[in-house]
C-alpha cells in the first residue's frame, strides 16, 4: 500500500506515532475527506473485498464506498502504520423494525493501543469522529454526540448514541478478528438485495466541521451549525452536476 498517497487523500500532513491522538486525527481526516457513498451498486459496478482494487477506486479515483470498503482499506493504512489492529463483525440497529441486521452487516475495526482498545469506524454514515474506547457504561463524548458500550445479549457488545435519557441503539458487535472474505455474503447481499438499504436510493454523503453534506436522487441537503436547506434534484444530469462540484466525483 501506498500510504504516503492515502494520507495525502485524507489530507493527514502530521507525524505518525502509535497512539491516541495519531488515531483520532487519521480517523476525522478519514471522514471529512472521503464521503460514504453507493453509486457503484446503482451504476452496477460490482464490489470486491479487494484492497486493491478499492484503492484504485478510493484514493487514485478520489471516491467513496460504504462500510466493507471504508473501514476495511483503512484498517490497511493502520496496520501498514504500525497499528495493531482486529476487523471485526457488527450488526447494525433499523429504526423501522427495531431489530439488528445480520453477522457481518457491518465492518469495523478495534486498534489496541496501550491503555486499552478502541473502537474505530469510519464507514457508518453519522457517527462518533473519534475512537470510542471499549469501555463499558461509561459516556463517552465527541463532538457528534455522547456513546456509551455496555453488554447485550450475553456476548455482544451494544452501542447508544445519547442524548439527555434517551438511548438510541447504533449497533452490535462481538470483540473478535474476523478475516475480511468472510463479509463477503452480506456484501453481496448489500448490492443486490432489495431489502438492503443501499440499493432503494443513491447516497453520497460527506461531514462538515459543522454539519453533513448528503447528495440522494432527488435532493441535495446541507446541514451547518444546526440549520438544514434542501436543494430539488431535478433529473440524472443535474445529480451528476452536483456529484461533481460538491463531492469532485465524476461517474460516466
Amino acid at each position: 500500500m501506498n500510504t504516503e498517497k492515502y494520507l495525502t487523500r485524507i489530507a493527514y500532513n502530521d507525524n505518525v506515532h502509535l497512539d491516541l491522538y495519531t488515531l483520532k486525527q487519521l480517523q476525522k481526516q478519514h471522514l471529512l475527506h472521503i464521503p460514504f457513498e453507493n453509486l457503484d451498486i446503482h451504476y452496477n459496478v460490482p464490489i470486491r473485498l479487494d484492497t486493491e482494487t478499492i484503492f484504485e477506486k478510493i484514493v487514485n479515483r478520489k471516491r467513496g464506498g460504504f462500510c466493507y470498503e471504508l473501514n476495511g482499506l483503512f484498517l490497511e493504512l493502520l496496520c501498514a502504520l504500525g497499528f495493531k489492529t482486529k476487523r471485526i463483525s457488527g450488526r447494525v440497529y433499523n429504526k423501522e423494525t427495531s431489530e439488528f441486521g445480520e453477522e457481518y452487516d457491518h465492518l469495523a475495526i478495534v486498534v489496541i493501543l496501550d491503555d486499552g482498545e478502541y473502537l474505530v469506524d469510519a464507514g457508518l454514515g453519522e457517527f462518533a469522529f473519534a475512537p470510542l474506547k471499549i469501555e463499558l457504561n461509561t459516556v463517552q463524548h465527541d463532538i457528534r454526540g455522547d456513546y456509551s458500550i455496555r453488554e447485550y445479549d450475553g456476548e455482544y457488545l451494544i452501542i447508544y448514541k445519547v442524548n439527555d435519557t434517551k438511548k438510541i441503539p447504533q449497533y452490535i458487535f462481538k470483540n473478535a478478528q474476523r478475516e475480511y472474505g468472510e463479509f463477503a455474503g452480506m456484501c453481496h447481499y448489500h448490492q443486490t438485495s432489495p431489502e438492503s438499504p443501499f440499493t432503494k436510493n443513491k447516497l453520497v454523503s460527506l461531514p462538515t466541521e459543522s454539519g453533513r453534506i448528503t447528495l440522494t436522487d432527488d435532493k441535495l441537503k446541507v446541514s451547518e451549525n444546526g440549520h438544514t436547506s434542501e436543494t430539488p434534484i431535478a433529473d440524472k444530469a443535474e445529480f451528476k452536476e452536483k456529484l461533481r462540484k460538491v463531492f469532485g466525483i465524476t461517474v460516466s
